[in-house]
């Protein structure tokens, strides 16, 4: 048997085109392809019909407001069609089952007010929608949603966008069984003043970034679940701390705050600038019993912070933050499970007590006994801690940070942190891997995990920690 001839003339340039079949692409190629023919074929036969006005049932296109809509209509669910709805004025909620949905966008012209106050309301929902401020009035001290005295209130697929606020794009207050879910909160911070001369602890005021994402306060039962968290406006960089002063005292008491160093007092000036937080839960004393799960949060100054008791964190993912969490003031039975945090720079884990923290005490005259508000009986398992020391923040703290940090109060009877579990946690070193493989090169951190000998109760088990350039911790870890 003799070859065929070869056709010289046959080259790669004009051969002759290969036939487009299915069978002639990749494996995941062909399946995008069926995919998506199998999608057109389904758009042609079933397309997809506008909403009726059975479907929406009461819309604000019968009605000159949002607001009329909502006063002639107490208690329904009303639809917001798609477009912009620029108010001067707050939208107000204070009926029970109330609510709007819809693709529409609410602007608010007027810096001097909410977006959306729900009030002293059962059962209210909201979802869907854009709240916004236009360009030249989105600095605000006020709040995007702001929710008081409301009980199983469920916001949902909203959009607070440029809500920037020394307070929070989204807020509770006094309320039970609120649930915060699939919502994108993003650009929520502002240049402000955080003034603490009004407190014999501090006693100063200083330029800083501020303002929060998500706020709970004095709130139970309350569930923030899916949720993107974001900041691109504003930025801790040099430029930035440079252009307003970020830091630098705006004015002083006569007398030192009584836990302020020395060195802070007579600079006059702090390094932490940045503050607020993408979630926080506060009130220690109040707030019970929150579920923190599955959210993004990009570019925080605090990624979540806990002030309250029984709480769940769990399968967040916390992205160039400086701390990446903490739970302090008198935080008790917190869990901290399965998370993922990135680029945090001070502390990626923090776990302390606070000036809230308190002991027990007795009754006395004209006083109740006092519970404790103490911190402490809590788990952290599970999480990845990586590229620390590579966030945004870096310039400002430097290599001394710790991934994972225990700390003291911050006055002498605070009572100290204890009984802690920690178990099959990874702190891993970016900078074993730079440049495709084992370098030389110096962690962005001086202990994976950080101990005071005052905290006790503590237990490790199962975890890979990867030491700092000090070693792994500042004290023997015990099992």
């Amino acid at each position: 048997m003799t070859d065929r001839p070869r056709d010289s003339s046959v080259t790669r340039k004009n051969a002759p085109p290969l036939p487009f079949r299915a069978s002639n692409l990749p494996a995941h190629a062909t399946n995008r392809l069926l995919i998506a023919l199998a999608a057109a074929t389904l758009l042609l036969l079933f397309p997809i019909a506008p909403l009726s006005a059975a479907d929406v049932g009461i819309s604000v296109a019968d009605f000159k407001s949002i607001q009329e809509a909502l006063d002639a209509t107490e208690g329904q669910m009303i639809f917001v069609p798609s477009g912009d709805y620029p108010i001067e004025r707050k939208i107000r909620i204070h009926t029970d089952n109330a609510g709007l949905w819809g693709p529409g966008r609410i602007v608010q012209n007027n810096p001097d007010q909410p977006i959306l106050e729900i009030e002293d309301a059962s059962g209210v929902r909201v979802r869907d929608l854009t709240l916004t401020r236009p360009e030249a009035r989105q600095d605000t001290a006020l709040e995007g949603i702001l929710a008081l005295r409301c009980r199983d209130l469920t916001l949902e697929n909203l959009r607070v966008v440029d809500n920037r606020t020394c307070s929070g794009a989204i807020v509770l207050r006094d309320c039970q069984g609120a649930e915060i879910r699939s919502c994108l909160v993003r650009n929520y911070m502002r240049i402000s003043i955080d003034d603490r001369t009004g407190s014999d602890d501090w006693g100063y005021a200083f330029h800083c970034i501020d303002g929060t994402g998500i706020v709970v306060n004095s709130s139970t039962g309350t569930l923030i679940q899916g949720n993107r968290v974001v900041e691109d406006h504003l930025l801790p960089t040099p430029e930035v701390k440079q252009q307003y002063h970020l830091g630098d005292f705006v004015k002083k008491n006569p007398v030192k705050g009584t836990i302020v160093s020395q060195k802070v007092w007579d600079e006059e000036r702090v390094d932490n600038w940045h503050q607020g937080s993408a979630v926080i839960v506060t009130s220690p004393t109040v707030s019970d019993y929150t579920r923190i799960l599955g959210n993004s949060i990009e570019n925080a100054a605090q990624g979540i912070d806990i002030h309250s008791d029984h709480v769940i964190i769990a399968q967040n993912i916390v992205n160039n933050a400086f701390m990446g969490m903490k739970a302090m003031h008198g935080s008790r039975n917190v869990l901290v499970i399965g998370n993922q945090f990135s680029k945090n720079d001070l502390w990626s884990i923090g776990m302390m007590p606070g000036a809230s923290s308190h002991a027990a005490s007795p009754p006395l005259p004209g006083q109740d006994a006092l519970p404790p508000n103490v911190d402490g009986g809590s788990i952290i398992a599970n999480n990845v801690i990586s590229d620390f020391g590579y966030g945004h923040a870096h310039w400002i703290w430097g290599d001394g940070g710790a991934p994972i940090r225990f700390d003291t109060g911050q006055k002498p009877d605070d009572p100290p942190l204890a009984d802690i579990i920690v178990q099959g946690n990874i702190v891993y070193d970016t900078s074993r891997t730079e440049s495709g493989g084992p370098v030389e090169k110096r962690p962005r951190y001086r202990y994976a995990v950080l101990i005071p000998k005052e905290v006790t109760g503590l237990r490790f088990s199962g975890n890979i920690f990867h030491p700092g350039w000090d070693g792994v911790s500042n004290v023997d870890l015990k099992q």
